[in-house]
């Protein structure tokens, strides 16, 4: 009976490191080095957290500068070839000149939040380090 409960306890806490892991990848931060628009409002030049919620590829994007949330918008989880070496945005240009976020990656992993809803462009990308 007490090697049952040992086993227990070793399975529920692996259980939670996991849990607590996963919810470790859902923040990130990126740093824009030229304005970008996302979800219609105009973000400065300047160094950003990022948060997100969902499950599955779907999720809630929240961006923040500070304490403060700048924009929120709907995001897409995608897999990527090869980990980005370092913290990356892509963003597209508008027909008005200016450029939208479409894309954040993160240094080391292989996956990156796609943002969409902006208008069509050009991408181009951004590394921060």
């Amino acid at each position: 009976m007490k090697s049952a409960f040992g086993l227990k306890s070793v399975i529920l806490a692996a259980v939670i490191l996991t849990a607590g892991s996963m919810w470790a990848e859902s923040k990130g931060s990126m740093e824009l080095q030229h304005q970008l628009n996302v979800a219609g409002k105009s973000l400065p030049v300047g160094t950003y957290t990022v948060k997100w919620e969902g499950t599955g590829d779907q999720v809630e994007l929240k961006i923040y500068q500070g304490k403060n949330v700048v924009a929120t918008t709907p995001a897409r989880v995608v897999k990527i070839e090869a980990p980005s070496r370092y913290n990356a945005t892509l963003s597209t240009t508008n027909s008005d000149g200016s450029s939208s976020l479409t894309q954040i990656r993160f240094g080391g992993k292989n996956y990156a939040l796609e943002v969409g809803g902006e208008a069509g462009g050009s991408a181009a990308a951004s590394a921060s380090h």
